[in-house]
C-alpha cells in the first residue's frame, strides 16, 4: 500500500471507537449463505473465500452474498458501497490481510459497546461464520475511488453505448465491449490491498452476454456503479 493509503487506513481504524450512529436498535437480518461451502463451527482468524483460495466462481458468490449481506446490516452506519460519509469507520481501508481479518472477527462476532450503549451488535451468534466471510470478501474487493475516476469517462460512453444497444442491437459489437470492460476492471485497484476488485466494470462485464437483456443489465451496473464512486 502506499503511504496515502496506510495514513488513510491508520486514520479509519482510529474511528473505530467513536461510532456515531447508534447500530444496537437494527434487527440484523438473516444472510443466505448457499453456494458457499461451509467453515464449520470453530471461527477462522483468516478470510477462506479469497479467490487465490477458492477460485474465481466461489469468490464472485462470495462478493455476491457479502454485498446483500452488507447492504442489509452494515450499509446504515458504514455506508452504501462501504463508502463511509465519515461518521463510521471506511471499511474499504481495512487490509485484506490475517491483521485486517483478525481485528474484522472479533469486531464481527462480539460488536462493541461504549458507556453502555452498543455502537455495534454482536452478529456472530446470529448471522454465522459464512456470512461473515463472505461480507469481508465484500468489503475488501471495494475499488479504489481514484482508480474509478481515472476510467469513469469511459464507462459512462460504454453505458451510454450499451443502453442504446438494449433498444436497438443492430451493430452491436458485444465481444470488443466485452474485452475492454475486462481491460478497465484488471486495471481498477482496491483500497484494502486486495488483488482483484468487484468493480462497476467487472459488473457490467458479467452480464454481457451478446442479448438486449444483458445490455440492459449492463447498463444499470455501470450506472449504479458510477453513482456509487460519485
Amino acid at each position: 500500500m502506499t503511504k496515502t493509503r496506510i495514513g488513510a487506513a491508520l486514520g479509519a481504524l482510529a474511528l473505530l471507537p467513536s461510532l456515531a450512529f447508534a447500530h444496537g436498535d437494527v434487527a440484523p437480518q438473516a444472510v443466505d449463505t448457499t453456494g458457499l461451502p461451509v467453515t464449520g463451527e470453530e471461527w477462522l482468524i483468516e478470510n477462506p473465500y479469497r479467490e487465490a483460495e477458492v477460485g474465481a466462481e466461489v469468490w464472485a458468490k462470495a462478493v455476491e452474498i457479502g454485498a446483500s449481506g452488507y447492504n442489509q446490516n452494515c450499509a446504515r452506519c458504514h455506508g452504501l458501497e462501504a463508502i463511509s460519509g465519515g461518521l463510521a469507520p471506511d471499511l474499504r481501508f481495512l487490509e485484506a490481510e490475517e491483521y485486517g481479518d483478525e481485528w474484522y472477527v472479533e469486531r464481527f462476532r462480539y460488536g462493541y459497546t461504549q458507556n453502555g450503549i452498543t455502537k455495534m451488535p454482536e452478529f456472530g451468534d446470529l448471522l454465522g461464520q459464512d456470512a461473515a466471510w463472505a461480507i469481508r470478501t465484500y468489503i475488501e474487493t471495494r475499488p479504489d475511488d481514484a482508480s474509478m475516476e481515472e476510467v469513469s469517462g469511459e464507462l459512462k460512453a460504454l453505458r451510454d453505448q450499451l443502453a442504446a444497444w438494449s433498444e436497438n442491437a443492430d451493430g452491436a459489437d458485444n465481444d470488443a465491449t466485452l474485452a475492454r470492460l475486462n481491460d478497465i476492471a484488471a486495471g481498477i485497484e482496491t483500497l484494502s490491498g486486495a488483488p482483484r476488485a468487484d468493480s462497476a466494470a467487472s459488473r457490467a462485464a458479467a452480464f454481457l452476454d451478446g442479448s438486449q437483456a444483458g445490455y440492459v443489465k449492463a447498463a444499470e451496473a455501470l450506472t449504479i456503479g458510477l453513482s456509487a464512486a460519485n
